[in-house]
């Protein structure tokens, strides 16, 4: 049966930050079970939403319908709202998952947004930079990791200028490469290292 990652969806929602990650989700090639994984986007409401870079697009469902028990991972973009209200029923979705032993992975101004909401207090992760985080007068100040990524059992954080390592983390977490595929694939993404296109091509 395919499980469903959710890709939280609001406007100004960063789409390059999650590009990797939910391109390699949807595709097969390399993957340990082919198919077990399907991306959908689940929105405040039904009303279309624009990201950074224009496009517009519809969710698929919406948060007063998103159970956790129905879902794999709960993955939020950076965004222009992280600390508005707009953004404060994803952060609450995001505690429910986390409550529920459901992953939550959370890039550049969104972990922001899960900084106001407590949810960074007690749980080793990273950000744009330190200084942001410490501005928002949040009590996760010692937990803080300065790295490009940081998973701390259902919680992945990431900086906005990490795309490559936040997916790797999630696809970690996922479960979703051999060991030996992951990190071909970071050799050639993270690294640009051609030598990883080669090892995947041989696979």
């Amino acid at each position: 049966m395919t499980e469903t990652v959710h890709v939280a969806m609001y406007d100004t929602f960063v789409d390059w930050e999650i590009g990797y990650a939910i391109d390699h989700i949807n595709a097969p090639e390399w993957q340990k079970a082919p198919g077990r994984y399907a991306v959908a986007t689940v929105g405040a409401t039904a009303d279309p939403v624009t990201s950074t870079g224009g496009l517009r697009m519809l969710p698929d469902t919406t948060l007063d319908d998103l159970d956790p028990a129905g879902s794999s991972m709960l993955i939020l973009a950076g965004n222009n709202i992280w600390h508005t209200d707009q953004f404060a029923p994803f952060a609450a979705k995001a505690r429910d998952f986390l409550d529920a032993g459901v992953p939550v992975a959370a890039i550049c101004g969104a972990t922001g947004g899960l900084a106001l909401a407590g949810l960074l207090d007690d749980r080793a992760h990273t950000s744009n930079a330190a200084e942001f985080l410490n501005g928002l007068g949040y009590a996760g100040g010692t937990h803080y990791v300065d790295e490009p990524a940081v998973t701390d059992d259902d919680l992945i954080t990431a900086t906005g200028i990490a795309p490559v390592h936040f997916a790797r983390e999630i696809f970690r977490r996922l479960d979703l490469y051999e060991t030996d595929v992951l990190d071909a694939w970071f050799e050639l993404y993270g690294l640009r290292d051609p030598a990883g296109f080669y090892k995947l091509a041989n696979r």
